[in-house]
């Protein structure tokens, strides 16, 4: 399923509007063929509980062609010799009417359906009890799973030019069937056209493309609309008119051809058919059409915006992000429902879906962190060290912005929101290409986000590529991007790598392991390990991998641990000794990242041999050991080689937030800058500045220099000058 579809996937009642140039053929008589379809796929929607209204145009045009050959028997050789004067449009309506109701009768009845007819006028709808006998009778008609049938009653319509009025509450079939959309409470509009659906400009141009998503920022101004309908009264004009006006009342709308077969249908099993209309598409797609250069240039430029601002100001926009979740959490609800639903859809990995899944509280979880970063001290222009170089001369070493990031995250939109926030508070511009699976709740998250930016500073700051496409190009900007943190698989972050002379922060596998020693208390190892593995499997701090001493297989706490985890319904695999020992399948591979409920088990000689597995399979990133041994304890800690080890505690705690980091971009495995959960410091850079009086080197002749540290003297003076103004 598309996941701009996704939407229809919850529809149970539809108006099918069917239009002149649909219901006929060129010569003016009835398409059999294209109405017979139509109706088999109503008769099909119809059996499968579908409530389905019909809205129909094409009566005057039957009437027309039906008169002018009565017309034709009836006159004499004289009379066709005289100029001929229009038909009677009311008289054609009310002729082609009972004609086209006939059929549509026979049809249905071919079916075993059975059909009703409903004439109306505009005038009808402005009497509030003609609107609520509506109502009645078309519930009264579905719920016996008769199909109405609509049509404008133009035969004894008050308008003094119904095929060209637009005045009045409806003015044509097109308009009609939104008003009913609206009026019957219908899920889906679709409108049958003699073409696939909106182009750009005229669908015989062969330079018109097709538009599979209406956005009116984007496609109201830059369409070229060709001729109106070559027998009816609206046209795509019409068309577009009323499909605008009930998107924007809340009911989806599809123009698609009413040509194709089976086009109906494939609207409600979500492909991509015809031409959408909704009243969220504008957040499905980039707010701004702009290129990867001009958009990493944007952040940049809003970043030194932002660093300019006072640490109070930047406070205020992290706290007006927190307020601006909050208050958009049932949007932002919906969106990432739609995603959570395609996914499933399209029978995505169940950890993938949860990663992908907004939870209960989750909203409010993120803004109440972000309130927590707000509150820490700002790290901008922080006084790392200051050295008295000479006689009047100072130098600072001072925290700093990196300036550009891009980041690669998989499809977790609450990463978004934490990746933002650190940037914010760090005042770095960001680059932000999220996983595909979660296009609409990225969109919603991006747009509530830099909203709540003040104009001072932009919404430019934080950039959000939609396409795989941008990425190759932005990896070439290493004048203007300062470092990439990928998240994802070991092949993302190779490919990145490889492509790129931008410097790459970040971990490819989460493959953590615990160690439990033979001096460990049992039931704590049990809660451990539990936890590790449970708390949330699809996590990169998750163990993967058990190791079991080899004096715990003869003291029964292997087996132990093996229950325990089979109890909380985890898939145990094995290493060559535990697979024997335990009758488990044996693993395909040590390194191995399943997120989700399943891990391996292996027994080990010592601590050692704990370690050496650890290196050897391991991924560098979070490693426990649970021993009551105190020596053996420090030397797992100080022996393995990963960015967090601990002792008698989950792995599941190698987390920014819960390390007091507020968040984290990622958690990384590289030995160089930052190492572990990467916070707002491992953000930030240093400057360096100096404070003279008019010193100058002169090849050092007239310069002493002492490099006195005098740091603590410093900020000691700053505090005393800080309780003196208060």
């Amino acid at each position: 399923m598309d996941s701009s579809r996704a939407s229809l996937k919850d529809v149970r009642r539809l108006i099918i509007k069917v239009g002149t140039a649909v219901v006929t053929r060129g010569d003016g008589r009835l398409a059999l063929g294209r109405l017979g379809s139509l109706c088999e796929q109503i008769k099909e929607l119809n059996s499968q509980g579908f409530e389905v209204i019909l809205v129909t145009s094409g009566a005057v045009g039957l009437g027309r062609q039906r008169l002018k050959y009565r017309r034709l028997v009836n006159s004499s050789f004289a009379d066709l010799q005289k100029p001929q004067v229009d038909l009677d449009g009311k008289g054609c309506a009310a002729v082609g009417q009972n004609s086209l109701m006939a059929l549509y009768d026979t049809l249905f009845s071919q079916l075993d359906v059975t059909s009703a007819q409903l004439l109306v006028t505009d005038n009808d709808f402005r009497d509030k009890e003609f609107r609520r006998q509506l109502n009645e009778t078309v519930k009264s008609l579905l719920s016996l799973r008769v199909i109405p049938i609509f049509n404008e009653n133009d035969a004894v319509s008050t308008r003094k030019a119904p095929y060209e009025d637009s005045s009045g509450i409806f003015w044509d079939n097109d308009s009609l069937a939104a008003l009913l959309a609206l009026e019957l409470k219908a899920d889906l509009l679709v409108l049958l056209s003699d073409v696939e659906g909106l182009y750009s400009g005229p669908p015989s141009d062969p330079r018109s493309k097709l538009i599979h998503t209406y956005i009116k920022d984007i496609h109201h101004c830059g369409i070229t609309f060709g001729d109106k309908s070559r027998v009816g009264r609206g046209g795509m004009t019409a068309k577009v008119k009323a499909a605008v006006s009930a998107a924007n009342a809340g009911i989806p709308v599809v123009i698609t051809s009413g040509y194709a077969p089976e086009n109906i249908i494939k609207v409600l099993q979500g492909k991509c058919v015809g031409t959408l209309f909704h009243k969220d598409a504008h957040l499905w797609a980039l707010v701004k059409e702009v290129g990867p250069r001009e958009m990493a240039l944007a952040a940049r430029e809003s970043s030194r915006r932002l660093q300019a601002l006072s640490s109070q100001d930047r406070k205020k926009i992290l706290l007006g992000v927190a307020e601006a979740l909050e208050a958009n959490e049932n949007l932002i609800k919906i969106e990432n429902e739609a995603d959570v639903a395609a996914a499933q859809e399209v029978g995505l990995e169940k950890s993938l879906i949860s990663r992908l899944a907004l939870k209960p509280k989750k909203i409010t979880n993120l803004a109440n962190s972000i309130r927590v970063l707000a509150d820490m001290e700002d790290p901008i222009g922080h006084i790392l060290k200051r050295t008295e170089v000479a006689d009047g001369l100072l130098l600072e070493k001072t925290s700093s912005p990196l300036g550009v990031l891009l980041i690669v995250f998989e499809a977790r939109p609450e990463a978004l929101v934490q990746i933002a926030s650190l940037a914010i508070r760090s005042g770095n511009g960001l680059l932000l290409k999220g996983g595909k699976e979660a296009m609409r709740s990225n969109a919603i998250l991006h747009k509530v986000i830099t909203e709540a930016f003040p104009g001072t500073v932009g919404a430019g700051l934080i950039g959000l590529v939609t396409s795989r496409e941008e990425i190759p190009d932005l990896l070439k900007l290493d004048e203007v991007i300062d470092l990439v943190i990928p998240r994802g698989s070991n092949r993302l972050v190779t490919q990145i790598k490889e492509s790129t002379k931008i410097p790459v922060l970040g971990h490819a596998d989460g493959i953590c392991h615990v160690y439990i020693d033979k001096s460990a208390n049992m039931e704590m190892a049990s809660r451990v390990v539990l936890d590790a593995k449970l708390d949330y499997p699809a996590a990169c701090n998750a163990m993967e991998t058990l190791l079991v001493h080899k004096d715990l297989v003869e003291s029964g706490g292997l087996n132990s641990l093996a229950v325990d985890l089979r109890t909380e319904g985890v898939t145990l695999y094995g290493g060559p000794r535990a697979s024997k020992e335990l009758d488990i399948p044996e693993t395909h591979s040590f390194h191995h990242e399943y997120n989700s409920t399943v891990c391996t088990i292996e027994i080990v000689d010592d601590v050692h041999n704990a370690i050496a597995h650890i290196h050897q399979h391991g991924s560098a990133h979070t490693d426990c050991i649970v021993a009551e041994d105190k020596e053996v304890a420090d030397v797992f800690l100080r022996q393995v080689d990963s960015a967090a080890v601990f002792h008698n505690a989950s792995t599941r705690f190698c987390d920014g937030a819960r390390f007091g980091l507020g968040a984290e971009v990622g958690i990384s495995t590289s030995r160089i800058h930052a190492r572990g959960p990467v916070g707002v410091e491992g953000l930030l850079t240093t400057r360096w500045i100096l404070r003279g009086s008019g010193q100058v080197v002169d090849g050092d002749k007239g310069v002493v220099y002492i490099h006195k540290d005098v740091t603590a003297w410093s900020m000691e003076s700053e505090k005393r000058e800080v309780k003196s103004e208060e």
